[in-house]
């Protein structure tokens, strides 16, 4: 769930340049089809086990985590939950398997959660 604040008039009625529906829609399949590959259910479902093979950070998304869960007093289940939406970011984007969440994903997901928080 995210806050999303209402949008002007002026904005409705002017044509956006952003990506269409179906484009959306291909990458979001792309990125299921990845998640069924890599682990054969959704990141969504990932256990405790499965996130720490398939949702590792590099060191300068691990240093944004623990900072994070240090700021936001994250449980373990917090902590969890920013890594397996940080893969699916990271999925959506196109990163190849193996490949480990970046800063950027996994501040993608901070800022999702901490969104819910407020």
């Amino acid at each position: 769930m995210l806050d999303v604040p209402a949008v002007g008039e002026d904005e409705l009625s002017a044509r956006g340049d952003g990506e269409s529906s179906a484009t959306v829609r291909e990458r979001v399949v792309a990125a299921r089809d990845r998640q069924l590959a890599r682990q054969g259910k959704p990141n969504a479902r990932l256990t405790p086990d499965e996130i720490d093979r398939h949702c590792l950070p590099d060191c300068t998304g691990a240093a944004l985590l623990k900072q994070s869960m240090r700021q936001l007093g994250l449980s373990a289940r917090g902590y969890h939950r920013i890594l397996k939406l940080a893969r699916t970011i990271a999925d959506l984007a196109g990163v190849a398997d193996g490949v480990p969440l970046s800063a950027a994903h996994i501040a993608e997901a901070v800022h999702y959660r901490r969104g819910l928080a407020h």
